[in-house]
């Protein structure tokens, strides 16, 4: 029985990313080939790996077990092949995200680059997007992926994905009627003042009852029942409902997501980190 090394890595992805559809985006090829991979992965091995379950996917115990073998062979595979392939380029990088990314593909982009350029060195930090383009307007950063409005993106951006912006609660908690405790991120970003001029449009009374510094907290806060929040509808997670009192309130706007350079002349390594960022978060 002789295994492939893209048949292994299709096997890691499609787990480390729960799908076939984020699988076939991070490795660049179609939904089909990956279906494709794993079926004659199956057939080699004789055994089930994977566990369907409606739309998501799990490994079967073969699966978690092929797994382990899998992440090393591969692992040692690009090794190899990096070391022999891996180019001359040489200097350090600082690169923000905010933390809504998926830390799988942040991880895999940032991974994958230093393999390739083993010369370079990359400092890395997660914060709110409004922090991150401070940080690159003062040159503390060279390159980060920001959220903002199309309003105010910059013609240098290179844009990754637009994220729809919507009103969430508590199931429990709807505020219905009465003054409306809304959950921001606090100031500095775009969403407490998009939330308020919103809600002053629909003449909802409200007041801030809880400023969070991260997606985690203001989560947090609106499953607890505290008021409700602006999310991007790609943050949601738990038990979150859309906010049936916001269908009385104008549509919120998309936001988008880009990925910017420090102002001036990027370096070579920025600009080919802004370049493996692109190939493996920009929406197809």
């Amino acid at each position: 029985m002789l295994l492939d090394i893209e048949s292994l890595r299709t096997l890691i992805s499609v787990v480390d990313l729960q799908g076939m559809t984020r699988a076939a985006e991070s490795l660049q090829i179609s939904q089909s080939a990956v279906s494709w991979k794993i079926k004659r992965l199956e057939e080699k091995v004789g055994r089930n790996l994977l566990i369907r379950e409606g739309h998501s996917l799990r490994p079967s115990r073969d699966g978690r077990e092929l797994l382990e073998y899998a992440r090393s062979i591969v692992d040692t595979h690009d090794k190899a092949v990096h070391r022999l392939k891996s180019s001359d380029l040489s200097g350090k990088v600082r690169v923000g995200t905010p933390e809504e990314i998926s830390t799988a593909r942040i991880w895999a982009v940032l991974s994958r680059f230093n393999r390739i350029h083993p010369k370079t060195s990359i400092e890395f930090f997660v914060d709110r997007s409004f922090r991150l383009a401070a940080m690159l307007a003062a040159s503390d950063l060279d390159v980060a992926v920001i959220q903002m409005l199309e309003k105010d993106r910059r013609k240098s951006d290179k844009d990754l994905w637009r994220d729809h912006l919507t009103w969430v609660c508590a199931p429990d908690y709807q505020y219905a009627t009465g003054v409306v405790p809304l959950i921001t991120f606090g100031e500095g970003g775009f969403y407490r003042p998009l939330a308020r001029q919103a809600l002053s449009k629909a003449a909802i009374p409200h007041s801030v009852a809880f400023s969070g510094p991260s997606v985690a907290s203001v989560i947090g806060a609106t499953e607890a029942g505290l008021g409700v929040a602006v999310l991007a509808e790609s943050s949601i997670r738990g038990d979150l409902i859309k906010w049936p009192r916001a269908t009385t309130i104008p549509p919120l706007p998309d936001s988008t997501y880009v990925a910017r350079a420090a102002a001036g002349e990027p370096s070579a390594v920025a600009t080919e980190l802004i370049s493996e960022i692109v190939t493996e978060l920009k929406a197809t």
